[in-house]
C-alpha cells in the first residue's frame, strides 16, 4: 500500500511540474532571420596540476 501511494504521489508530483510553463500556443522567435558572422562566448581555463 505504501508503494502504490508513493507511486500515486510521484506521478502526481510529475505531472504538475510537466504543466509549468504550459501558457498558450508557441511562438516564432523574435529574430526569424539568421545572423551572419561569428559569434564567440563562453568560459575557458588553462591550466596544470601536480
Amino acid at each position: 500500500m505504501i508503494r502504490l501511494s508513493f507511486v500515486v504521489l510521484m506521478a502526481l508530483f510529475v505531472a504538475l511540474v510537466a504543466a509549468c510553463g504550459v501558457d498558450g500556443e508557441p511562438e516564432p522567435p523574435e529574430d526569424p532571420v539568421p545572423r551572419t558572422g561569428v559569434t564567440v562566448s563562453g568560459h575557458a581555463e588553462v591550466g596544470i596540476t601536480f
